[in-house]
């Protein structure tokens, strides 16, 4: 890091971290209840145990899980959709806490080896957002983007149970899933909101009816027991870790559940993982709003000579809202794909994440202008990008672990009405408030223990987390921070992307790589400027 990057990280509290403190000073505390930690033997696990993680006690030490569980071996062969990496499967039980009840899970796992043994550091597992992404890949991606890092440590990853090659969870048909996505989630009237609620009920139906036996037992806390019968597979008295996006929530559960198996820690674009998923996901309509109004349509604007949606941020909103209206009116259809309102939202919602994406989405805005006029491979091309975003095997997990871990509101006049105030004030991600969380309204009502986390008996754990991320927003990762005692924050300004390690930013790498490689934690948090705001 050159002298001028280094004066840059320099601790300070920006005038955002100062509003996210305020705000998660007045965020109303959601109900918690401390969960046991368990720990492990022989080769690596125990049934979980109830005392106070406080303690740092290893309770489950005396109690190790069934020896077919702890004394697999796992049968490593190459990934056959990726040869760099090398995957095994490991059977874990459905429900921790009774183990041996019910049929057992698959997992499915990974590993790329360090690339320079002589440096080996150890094993760094890494998971996926979502919930519903895959992990069971990223290891490959990791590696290369981040070559140090790829040869120092062998770098694990899974797919999380009730994902992938897993074992799976189904809710809905594909027909199902174009249903409960139909419409325009912004219609107020009342025969619009009954049809979506009747579509989210019969989305949460649809679970409990193919997938009933599997749905209660897919959540975060689960998942941390499944990561610490790999770690012991492994041979690993320890984990480092790294998580991205919801994976931070798994990473900080993992922490709180089993500290005394954690060597280093890294969370990257935050859940407020010290609430609840409902706290959460009313912060994101936001969030999203935000970043697509501060950064996407000024950047679209200023390039309205190729793209030409307006020469100002007012001209492309209001070309925007015609665009959609326009699709209100008459939706778009090409082959299995229906272009509507709630598709062009979604897509954009991806497309934001990351500011290297807001080329293709401004090409795909250009094309579904002139749809008819435009040639048809790039129709094509588009059609796949709307129907990428979101899929059923995603909400299936996805609506399993929000609704499952945390308690939510099942009154649904209370939905209607944030739900129309959010589509008011907040309509990019917030006109679906109604949809999305009226699943979790008709959830049978979850039995997952409750986490506390607290940082207790943690190492240093790093934090990453940029001020216009519209998923996993700042205002929800400065509250997690301030849960996790000991952590240290990185804040990255000048930028929203989701995910800030590995990137262009040396000042990031840098605190990362540092942390992971040379054991050399900050004392305190750090600002990173973004490599465009100079």
């Amino acid at each position: 890091m050159t002298k001028t990057e280094a004066q840059s990280t320099t601790a300070r509290t920006t005038s955002a971290q100062r509003t996210a403190a305020g705000a998660a000073g007045r965020a109303p505390r959601a109900r918690r209840a401390a969960l046991a930690v368990a720990a492990t033997v022989l080769a690596g696990l125990a049934v979980p145990a109830t005392a106070d993680a406080a303690t740092g006690r290893d309770p489950g030490d005396a109690d190790p899980a069934p020896a077919r569980y702890t004394h697999q071996i796992l049968n490593w062969q190459p990934c056959a959709r990726q040869p760099a990496l090398d995957c095994a499967t490991m059977t874990a039980p459905r429900d921790w806490h009774h183990p041996g009840t019910g049929a057992d899970l698959t997992i499915a796992v990974s590993r790329h080896r360090a690339t320079d043994p002589a440096k080996r550091r150890g094993t760094l597992l890494m998971a996926a957002g979502g919930p519903g992404g895959s992990g069971l890949l990223r290891p490959a991606g990791l590696a290369t983007g981040a070559p140090a890092v790829g040869a120092a440590y062998d770098i694990v990853g899974f797919d999380q149970r009730g994902v992938g090659e897993s074992t799976k969870a189904v809710c809905q048909t594909p027909e199902e899933f174009q249903e409960f996505l139909a419409g325009d989630y912004r219609d107020q009237s009342p025969a619009a909101i009954d049809r979506v609620i009747a579509n989210s009920r019969k989305l949460a139906a649809g679970c409990q009816e193919r997938s009933g036996d599997l749905i209660p037992y897919l959540t975060t806390e689960q998942t941390a027991h499944d990561i610490d019968l790999f770690r012991g597979l492994l041979g690993e008295r320890k984990l480092s870790y790294y998580g991205p996006s919801y994976a931070s929530m798994i990473g900080a559960y993992y922490g709180t559940l089993f500290p005394h198996r954690v060597e280093r820690m890294v969370l990257d674009s935050n859940i407020g993982f010290d609430g609840t998923w409902e706290t959460f996901e009313l912060g994101q309509p936001m969030s999203f709003q935000r970043r697509f109004d501060e950064d996407f349509v000024p950047w679209l604007a200023a390039r309205d000579a190729t793209y030409h949606w307006g020469s100002t941020p007012e001209q492309v909103q209001a070309h925007w809202e015609q665009r959609r209206a326009a699709l209100h009116d008459s939706p778009i259809v090409e082959g299995s794909v229906t272009i509507g309102p709630n598709q062009l939202d979604s897509l954009a919602m991806s497309a934001i994440y990351r500011a290297s994406d807001f080329p293709a989405l401004a090409r795909i805005l250009a094309t579904v202008d002139d749809w008819q006029g435009a040639d048809p491979a790039v129709r094509a091309a588009a059609a796949k990008a709307f129907n990428s975003y979101l899929s059923p095997e995603f909400l299936a997990e996805y609506f399993a672990v929000t609704c499952n871990d945390t308690p939510w509101t099942r009154d649904l006049d209370t939905w209607i009405e944030r739900g129309a105030e959010n589509t008011a004030h907040r309509p990019l991600a917030g006109a679906r408030t109604l949809a999305f969380s009226a699943v979790c309204a008709a959830w049978p009502v979850a039995s997952a223990p409750r986490v506390k986390v607290t940082g207790a008996h943690l190492p240093t754990t790093l934090m990453l987390n940029s001020v216009h991320d519209p998923a996993t927003y700042y205002e929800a990762a400065f509250g997690a921070h301030r849960a996790l005692r000991g952590s240290r924050l990185v804040t990255v300004t000048g930028n929203g992307d989701h995910g800030q390690y590995p990137t262009s930013n040396t000042c990031v790498s840098g605190v990362v790589e540092r942390y992971l490689l040379e054991d050399t934690a900050p004392d305190r948090d750090l600002t990173c400027p973004s490599p465009q705001a100079g």
